[in-house]
């Protein structure tokens, strides 16, 4: 299996609604490591690592995100692995 990693960046109405926790579940039952942040813009910032399948299928679900949030757009930035341990909400 192929490793990777991607930062993506999520704007709409992502702050204040659970996002970040949504995101962390999701995160944890696709075995992926990394985080998510609340940004200053309003935007949610995550940055995940390990299988690609896994990775599609976050970026996937980032795109909807949970029943109480409202996506309007995503950004994908496809990187280089910096190895972080579990997958944190900051």
């Amino acid at each position: 299996m192929s490793q990777a990693a991607f930062k993506g960046y999520i704007s709409g109405l992502v702050q204040g609604v659970g996002f970040r926790f949504h995101t962390m579940q999701k995160a944890q039952q696709l075995y992926l490591n990394g985080y998510a942040e609340n940004l200053a813009d309003g935007r949610v910032c995550v940055y995940a690592e390990g299988e690609m399948n896994h990775l599609q299928n976050l970026v996937d679900w980032l795109e909807e995100g949970p029943p109480s949030a409202q996506v309007s757009t995503i950004t994908v930035e496809w990187q280089e692995q910096i190895g972080i341990e579990g997958f944190d909400i900051r």
